[in-house]
């Protein structure tokens, strides 16, 4: 098993596009419950969260949805500052142990973690 947790900050545009990516899956056959929207998002931001216990046979399926959302476009496209949707995933394998997957500039980085996380990796 994997647990996956974690966040996706981008603007409004871009959230409904990523609810439309979430909301094309099964949900009778996918892990796409896991994911979270406040119900009132406030301030310029919006968020979307993730979090679950997935099969790692399912890790593609993830991995695939968040390329797709990271390569969602900046709302301005004239916005000299390219702002496209980011966020942080911590993904602990049982065997693997913890990844940090970060999302941004239109990419998904997979690497070990920045920072000290073990406490999650339970």
């Amino acid at each position: 098993m994997v647990s996956v947790r974690g966040w996706l900050e981008c603007d409004d545009g871009q959230l409904a596009r990523i609810k439309e990516i979430v909301a094309a899956d099964d949900p009778e056959r996918t892990y796409s419950g896991g994911w979270a929207f406040p119900a009132r998002q406030y301030n310029y931001l919006s968020w979307a969260f993730y979090g679950g216990d997935i099969r790692a046979v399912a890790l593609d399926w993830f991995e695939e949805r968040l390329r797709r959302i990271a390569r969602i476009p900046a709302s301005d496209p004239d916005d000299e500052y390219d702002e496209r949707p980011r966020g942080l995933f911590l993904v602990s394998h049982d065997v693997d142990g913890m990844s940090e997957w970060r999302v941004h500039n239109g990419d998904l980085v997979i690497g070990r973690p920045a920072g000290d996380y073990r406490y999650l990796d339970a």
